[in-house]
């Protein structure tokens, strides 16, 4: 016999030898982790249960879970557990109980911008509910609602209406900046005399209003657009809730702040233009 195959025929001998010899040690030890797990659990586990782990938990959660439901079971009482109406849903009741469950908390590093966003800007005709027009008296800058008669509609004035995204969605009044068109001049309302009054005012950079944050002095030229009806709106202070923009009852008098219990005309007919 050559000296290679006498070679080979030996390391196979070997081999086979070692695997025979191995299989003793694989149940020796797995005879001893049953018989340490026995004797870990044994004295804690009611009378006439045994437990038997199919695998290792491999996270700390179903370790604590197992230690849960065997404190369970322990507390639960041998008796009830070998009595007949202890069935195999009630021992899984026992075990689904003793689950930990994992709670994923995110925390929000940063609160949304707190600020109000241009979205648009469209001309628009607006009269009030006994559709008396406005128009600019120049000389002391003030709008005036006037009943207009026949062929004296030129002055009236339209209005460039800016549309915002409010920083909360739920609110569903509209903000709105307010310019008569063809002009710099803006609506505003700021505290005069101990209370909000409305004015006119020269805005040069329109683009300054092009975001506004709550905390800005800008606020004082947005309104909450609160549609009642088919083009029938009020107007009220973003900066001063429950001040509404209004007409008097009577002709050519000026246009100004007032709260909703006043006698005086605050819903208004707003009609986009093309």
């Amino acid at each position: 016999m050559s000296t290679d195959r006498l070679n080979k025929e030996n390391s196979h001998n070997l081999l086979s030898n070692n695997q025979h010899r191995s299989l003793p040690i694989q149940k020796k030890m797995e005879s001893k982790m049953q018989c340490s797990v026995s004797q870990t659990w044994g004295p804690k586990m009611p009378q006439g249960l045994d437990l038997e782990i199919s695998h290792h938990p491999m996270t700390m959660r179903r370790v604590v879970n197992l230690i849960i439901a065997m404190e369970r079971l322990k507390d639960g009482g041998s008796e009830s557990m070998l009595s007949t109406g202890f069935r195999d849903e009630s021992l899984l009741n026992i075990m689904m109980d003793s689950i930990v469950e994992e709670h994923i908390v995110f925390e929000r590093t940063s609160s949304p911008p707190d600020q109000f966003s241009r979205t648009g800007v469209y001309p628009c005709n607006i009269s009030d509910s006994q559709k008396k027009n406005l128009i600019l008296v120049q000389n002391s800058m003030e709008l005036h609602a006037v009943m207009l008669q026949g062929g004296s509609d030129n002055r009236k004035v339209l209005l460039n209406m800016s549309t915002y995204v409010h920083p909360s969605p739920t609110i569903k009044a509209k903000p709105v900046a307010l310019c008569i068109k063809d002009t710099d001049l803006y609506l505003s309302c700021h505290q005069e005399g101990g209370e909000p009054t409305l004015h006119l005012e020269r805005v040069e950079d329109k683009s300054s209003l092009r975001i506004i944050t709550k905390e800005s002095e800008l606020l004082r030229f947005l309104f909450y657009k609160q549609d009642s009806g088919v083009n029938i709106s009020t107007l009220m202070s973003a900066r001063f809730p429950d001040w509404y923009i209004s007409t008097s009852e009577y002709d050519n008098r000026p246009v100004m702040m007032c709260q909703e219990s006043a006698q005086r005309y605050q819903t208004f007919n707003i009609q986009r233009q093309s």
